[in-house]
Formats: structure tokens, C-alpha cells, sequence
């Protein structure tokens, strides 16, 4: 009675084992084959199917060779990962078999993992249109991504030249950045992943995010953020003032600690702006992880991944010009150690000096140099004044040399490199000034004054005509205050040997002044990307804007006894407003644009009236 009511059990098997339909199939029989191509990629197919078929063909990958690549297709279309355990570990069985047998379904069993690092692709009908768009809503995304490396690791362990094979994969699958920002954040966190278990991919992974990085970075122009930034807040602004008065009892209830909870706060309102700042947050979370074990920080772990990073800047980052964001992975790796920070400066002094370089690269350097030790809280004066006589030095043998040849006159094509390296001192002194004179001042002058500013300011190579003019009128006023050098008689023979230049254009003919004839960028402006600059803000030095005090104060100089014919005009103007800042440092796009309002944090350009 038992059997007769019981069900019969259900059959996967048609025509014998996979073995004889394989036979039959090489003796022109495909009626068997067909059926099995037709059940594997039946879209409503059972995990107990699935095993049992995935337990054959484990047992028979010698007959899986090139020609079966149709059939080793289907399989690896297979909706393994959304199954049950089973079906996952009777897989990944099935995977390093057949690679271990037969190598030349490699690649296409590494490109099929490789796609399911980002989420999977689903249709959504809208007004009878079917629109394919990425599944960011999955909640089983963590664990299939888990089960995809615990796959390439399998495969890895069968074939020990998977890396190679693997990195072109990996470039040829990465996401074009019109992709949501859930794909985006997926591909480059799971990039990282496997550096973790491949670590001879490591620095090619980390190239190719820098790379990446880089051309999103240099797409979206720092005043194009600030711009959609500005637009974002007005609208905001408007309507809440429409919809002033309404809704008050739920206002009450988002308060908390007297802050209005906002879901959208940290978003950026430029969308590439959006996804770069996605990006550089796990990419900060990663070196964190990496250089820090148990909370505190591995020497040998950082030290190894300092290399590769330096690399990847000196390959992808130097000779880049203004990137905004991407270059602060450096900073940020820096302010773990102070010895990491000398190394990098160290670095960045080789390549300007080493005259085998590119001006381009020398000029660039000097420019890193510079920001670096003006904006990095965690370098302290000691470090600052290291390096300040060994730009110092530089600059006044350059000269030297220059005094005996022919070439001795003012020309940003020959002399590149030693008007970046007088900008970044300049730079240097006027954010580290008074660190440098804070406890004694008497000896903190006497430092200054055996720099020599005097001799690099009156020498033939005239660099004040080139450097920024925002750099070269604040640093005048503070060597000024401070008697180490009087610059405003040269300034302003300068200013009288400025030649407009008259650009033509569909719009008519256009005057501009040259003010960055080095087309000098400051490569650590302020960061502004709302949720990775959370990381970069503690050892960020921001430019404290001068008061009215302050600027009286360097009308004034610091010894007594200069008459008064000495004084000059410096700022007799109107006092810059904290509603008027304009950024130090001109982007490529536009070398003497003033910055938006959002540009607070660095310097304001400071022009010299003369009567």
C-alpha cells in the first residue's frame, strides 16, 4: 500500500549518462544533446537537477574540450549563485575540475565570475517599455560576492597562472561611470577584495582604480561640482521658503539635537562628483584596513603598500595636471606615519631635481612639495624647515649656475623648475609663517633671514613676475612685516611689463593678462567631496582667513625706525569679506577665475593698489 501511494521519484535522465549522450553527439546522434543544452538552460530548472547533472560532468571534464565550448556555456550561464548551499558547493567542485582538466576554459570561467561583481542586471516595466537597469536592492548581493571569491580563490589554487589571465578580465569589465553608483561601489570593492588573496595583482588593481579615478576626477572640473553645488542649495532654499509655515508638528519630530535629520545631506549634487566621492570613501577605508591590524598600525604591511601607491603616482597622478580628489590617497597614507611623509617628500625632491626629468614633472613636483608641507597638519616645523633649506639651497645654486651663463633673464620655458620651486617656498612660508616664528621670535627670524629671500627676489630670473600673483602679494606683505626682503618696487615693475594678450573667437576678440604663466595648480586645495573629506579634514590645514586686524597688522612692519617714505599702499583698499574668498590656486580650466563661495580654504588673492 506504502509504494502504490507513494509518488514515483522524479527522473532527470533521458537517453542513458551524460557520457553516452556525448558519445552519441560525436556519432552525429544530437537529438539527446539538444535536450540536454534545452533542460540546462531551462530558466525554471531544479537545484536537484542541477546537482545531479553538476555531478556528471564533475566526473567526466576530460570530454569537455574546445569543441564541447557551447555546452561549458550553458553551464556557466548557470543561476548558480542565487540557489541553495548545494548547489553553491557542488559548483564551485565543478569549476576546479574543469579548470584543473582543461585550461582552456580558463578565461571564460574567469570572466564569468568577474561579471557577477557588480549586482545583477534586472527589467523594469515603465509605460510598456522595458528598461534593464542594476538590482542595488539585493539583499543576498554580500554573500553572492563572498561565494565569487571563495570561486576565483578555487580556481587560483588549480591554476597558479590565474593572475595573469585575470587582470585583463578585470580592465575590460570595469563599469562606465554612467552606471548607478551601487555597480560602481561593488566592481571597485570586490577590485580591492582580490588584491587581498592575488596580492602580485595588487599593484596592477590599484593602477587601474587610480586610472580610473583620475579620468572621473579630471571630467568633473572642481567648479562644475561647486556650481551644481550652489544650484542644489538655491532650489533647496526656494522650496523651503514655499513651503514655510507647513508641517510643523513633523518638523518637530525629525529634530534631533536640534538638527534637522537630512537623508540627502551627504550627497553630492554633480553626479559624477556623487560616484568619485563613492570611490575615494572605500578606497580610504581600504589603505586604512590594510596598513592597520588589531587598531594598530602594521610597519610592514604599510610600508609595502606605500610602494605600490607610490607607483601608481608617479606612473598615473604626476603627470597628470589638476586633478582635484584622487592625489589625497597619498596624503591620507602619509598622516599614519610621520617617516611616511619624509619619504614622500623625499620622493617628490628627487624628481625636481633630478634634471633627467621631464619640466613638466619637475615643475609638478615642486607644486606637491609645496601644497604638502603647507596644508599637512601632521608635518610638523622641524620636517618644514628640513625641507625649506634644502628648496632654499637648490634655488640659490640654481642661480649660481645661471650667473654664468647666457641665459639669464626671465623665461618660464628654460626656468620651469626653479619658479616651482620659488612657488612652493613662497607657498610654504606664507601658510607655515608663524609656526616657524612662534616661541622665539628673534631666533625664528634669524632662520628666515639666512634663507636669503632677498637675493632669489632681486635675482635676473625675476621670480615674482611668474609665480601667482595671490602667492607673490601675500608673501610680499609677510617678508615685508618682517623686514627679511622688500618686494613691492620690483611687484610693481612687474605689473608695468605685463602685456595683454589679445585672444580671438567666435564671440569677438577678448584682452586677458597671463596671471599663471606657469599654469601652476596647488594639488591639495580644499578637498570638497562630502563624505570622503570627513577622512582627510583631521590632518587638513585650512587657510585662516585674515581679519581686519590681521591685515592692518602686515601693513606693519616688525621693527621700528622705517620712514615713513618706506611705507607702501598694501591693502589700503577695502578688507576681503568672508563672503568674497577667492581660492589661491587657478584651476586648468581657468587660470584667473575667482572661486565660488564654497572655495573657503585657501587664501584670497590680495592685489596691490599703487597710487
Amino acid at each position: 500500500d506504502e509504494f502504490i501511494s507513494s509518488p514515483p521519484r522524479k527522473t532527470v535522465r533521458f537517453g542513458g549518462t551524460l557520457v553516452d549522450i556525448l558519445m552519441k553527439y560525436e556519432k552525429g546522434e544530437t537529438t539527446d544533446f539538444e535536450l540536454l543544452k534545452h533542460q540546462l538552460s531551462d530558466p525554471d530548472i531544479k537545484d536537484g537537477q542541477i546537482i545531479n547533472w553538476l555531478h556528471e560532468f564533475r566526473a567526466s571534464v576530460i570530454y569537455l574540450t574546445k569543441e564541447r565550448e557551447q555546452l561549458v556555456n550553458i553551464l556557466l550561464k548557470l543561476p548558480w549563485l542565487r540557489r541553495s548551499r548545494e548547489v553553491v558547493e557542488e559548483y564551485l567542485g565543478f569549476l576546479g575540475n574543469l579548470v584543473s582538466a582543461q585550461t582552456v576554459h580558463l578565461r571564460p570561467c574567469l570572466r564569468m565570475i568577474v561579471l557577477q561583481f557588480v549586482p545583477p542586471r534586472i527589467t523594469i516595466r515603465e509605460d510598456d517599455v522595458d528598461i534593464s537597469d542594476s538590482d542595488d536592492d539585493d539583499e543576498n548581493l554580500s554573500e553572492n560576492f563572498n561565494t565569487c571569491h571563495r570561486a576565483l580563490q578555487t580556481i587560483a589554487r588549480y591554476v597558479p597562472s590565474t593572475p595573469q589571465f585575470l587582470m585583463p578580465i578585470l580592465v575590460e569589465n570595469f563599469p562606465f561611470f554612467n552606471k548607478s553608483e551601487r555597480t560602481l561601489e561593488c566592481y571597485v570593492h570586490n577590485l580591492l577584495r582580490v588584491t587581498v588573496y592575488l596580492p602580485t595583482l595588487r599593484l596592477q588593481i590599484l593602477e587601474l582604480i587610480i586610472e580610473k579615478l583620475l579620468k572621473l576626477d579630471v571630467s568633473t572640473p572642481q567648479q562644475d561640482i561647486e556650481d551644481a553645488e550652489e544650484n542644489a542649495n538655491n532650489s533647496d532654499s526656494e522650496e523651503k521658503s514655499t513651503e514655510e509655515g507647513l508641517f510643523d508638528m513633523e518638523e518637530d519630530e525629525e529634530r534631533k539635537g536640534n538638527k534637522v535629520v537630512s537623508s540627502s545631506s551627504e550627497r553630492m549634487a554633480h553626479p559624477l562628483a556623487e560616484r568619485l566621492d563613492i570611490l575615494m570613501t572605500i578606497l580610504f577605508s581600504y589603505i586604512k584596513d590594510v596598513c592597520h591590524v588589531n587598531g594598530k598600525l602594521d610597519i610592514s604591511n604599510t610600508k609595502d603598500l606605500y610602494r605600490d601607491l607610490v607607483s601608481g603616482f608617479d606612473k598615473l597622478i604626476l603627470p597628470t595636471h589638476a586633478s582635484c580628489h584622487v592625489q589625497y590617497f597619498m596624503f591620507y597614507l602619509c598622516s599614519f606615519k610621520l617617516g611616511l611623509a619624509e619619504a614622500f617628500l623625499d620622493h617628490l625632491w628627487k624628481k625636481l631635481q633630478d634634471p633627467n626629468n621631464a619640466s613638466v614633472i619637475r615643475q609638478t613636483a615642486g607644486s606637491y612639495i609645496g601644497s604638502f608641507l603647507a596644508r599637512a597638519k601632521f608635518i610638523p616645523v622641524v620636517t618644514v624647515k628640513a625641507c625649506l633649506d634644502l628648496l632654499v639651497n637648490w634655488i640659490h645654486k640654481y642661480i649660481d649656475n645661471q650667473d654664468k651663463g647666457a641665459n639669464v633673464y626671465c623665461d618660464v620655458a628654460l626656468h620651469g623648475p626653479f619658479y616651482s620651486t620659488c612657488q612652493a617656498v613662497f607657498y610654504t612660508l606664507i601658510f607655515r609663517h608663524k609656526q616657524l616664528l612662534d616661541g622665539n621670535l628673534r631666533k625664528g627670524l634669524s632662520y628666515l633671514q639666512s634663507l636669503n629671500f632677498e637675493r632669489i627676489v632681486m635675482c635676473q630670473l625675476n621670480p615674482l613676475k611668474i609665480c601667482i600673483p595671490s602667492v607673490v602679494n601675500l608673501f610680499a606683505a609677510i617678508t615685508r612685516k618682517y623686514q627679511l626682503v622688500f618686494c613691492y618696487t620690483i611687484i610693481e615693475r612687474n605689473n608695468r611689463q605685463f602685456l595683454p594678450v589679445v585672444r580671438s573667437g567666435s564671440g569677438g576678440d577678448l584682452v586677458q593678462t597671463c596671471t599663471n604663466p606657469l599654469d601652476s595648480f596647488f594639488p591639495f586645495d580644499p578637498y570638497i567631496l562630502k563624505r570622503s573629506k570627513k577622512t582627510i579634514e583631521p590632518f587638513y590645514q585650512f587657510w585662516e582667513e585674515l581679519s581686519a586686524e590681521d591685515l592692518e597688522n602686515l601693513k606693519k612692519p616688525i621693527k621700528k625706525g622705517t620712514s615713513e617714505d618706506e611705507d607702501d599702499d598694501f591693502l589700503k583698499g577695502e578688507t576681503p569679506q568672508n563672503d568674497g574668498v577667492v581660492g589661491i590656486a587657478p584651476n586648468s580650466y581657468e587660470s584667473n577665475t575667482r572661486s565660488p563661495l564654497s572655495s573657503i580654504g585657501s587664501p584670497p588673492d590680495c592685489y596691490v593698489p599703487y597710487p
